[in-house]
C-alpha cells in the first residue's frame, strides 16, 4: 500500500513538473515573419517577468486612431545580457520597434529590436534571427 502511495505521488509530481513547459510556445506558433512591422509609438507599460518581457506602446494607425500594441521580447536574463535593465524602457518614452506581427492580425508582435530616443538600438533577444537591427 505504501509503495502505491509513493508511486502515485511520484506520478503527480512528474505531471506537475511538465505543466510550465506546456505554457511556453514557439515563435512560429504565434508570429509570422512574412508580416514585418516597424512602428513608432509611446511606451505605456513594461512587464519585466519570465518567460518573456512584454512592453506595450500606443501607436497611431493610418487614420490617426491610437492602438495599444503588446510586444514580446526575450527573457529578462537574455535582455540583461544584451544590455537592458528594468528601466531601459520608460513610460512615456518615444521608441521605434521592429519585429513581426502576430499571425492572428491583432495588435501584438514579437520585437526584434527597439530604437530608443537617444539613438541606441537595443536587440530584444527573440528567437527569430532576422531583422535584428532597426533601420
Amino acid at each position: 500500500m505504501i509503495a502505491r502511495t509513493h508511486l502515485l505521488v511520484l506520478i503527480l509530481q512528474l505531471g506537475a513538473a511538465g505543466v510550465p513547459l506546456l505554457a511556453h510556445h514557439s515563435f512560429a506558433a504565434d508570429y509570422d515573419t512574412s508580416k514585418p512591422v516597424l512602428l513608432h509609438g509611446t511606451v505605456t507599460r513594461v512587464d519585466w517577468m519570465n518567460p518573456h518581457v512584454h512592453f506595450y506602446m500606443d501607436v497611431k494607425d493610418e487614420s490617426g486612431k491610437v492602438e495599444n500594441w503588446d510586444f514580446e521580447a526575450g527573457s529578462p536574463n537574455t535582455l540583461m545580457r544584451s544590455g537592458w535593465t528594468r528601466n531601459t524602457l520608460k513610460i512615456g518614452e518615444q521608441i521605434v520597434v521592429k519585429g513581426c506581427r502576430a499571425k492572428d492580425g491583432s495588435t501584438q508582435g514579437n520585437a526584434t529590436s527597439v530604437l530608443s530616443t537617444d539613438g541606441k538600438v537595443l536587440l530584444s533577444g527573440t528567437v527569430d534571427g532576422r531583422n535584428l537591427v532597426a533601420r
